[in-house]
Formats: C-alpha cells, structure tokens, sequence
C-alpha cells in the first residue's frame, strides 16, 4: 500500500509500505493492505512505518489520517525521523 507524509513545510515520506502504526486520539492502532475506509485524528507520539525493507519511526505533531483504497495520506504538523 502506498503511504505518504506531509507536514506544511514538506513531503517526509512518500512510498510503499506494509504496514504502518499511529497514535491515534482514542488509543494506537495499525493499519494493514486492505483496511477498511478510515479517517482519524492523530496525536502527538510516535509512526511506526514496515516495509519490506526496513522500519522506520517518526515522531509527529497531531494531525489527521485517511485511509482509502490501500493509501495513507497523513497530514502532520511536524514530523521528526527517530
């Protein structure tokens, strides 16, 4: 699936993915190839990003999360890689 980060300022992760954990407002959860159609607001902790190839964290501002047709699009207000 395809996933994608985006602050104001900048595109800080654009590619495939297989799986991705977010701290969402109500409790953390994880979003998989084939999730249902989703929209959530995210709080400030930590992205959880498997690819086939690595894993890799970033720690974000709140924002928001929509999944759609296997895309993510996350929209943060700041977004550091740990």
């Amino acid at each position: 699936m395809k996933l994608e980060i985006l602050t104001p300022d900048a595109v800080v992760f654009d590619g495939d993915v297989e799986r991705v954990s977010f701290p969402g407002i109500g409790g953390g959860f994880e979003v998989l190839k084939g999730h249902a159609p989703l929209i959530s607001a995210l709080k400030e902790g930590k992205i959880k990003v498997t690819s086939a190839r690595d894993v890799i964290s970033y720690t974000v501002k709140g924002g928001f999360v929509e999944v759609l047709n296997n895309k993510l699009t996350v929209l943060v207000e700041g977004a550091t890689k740990n």
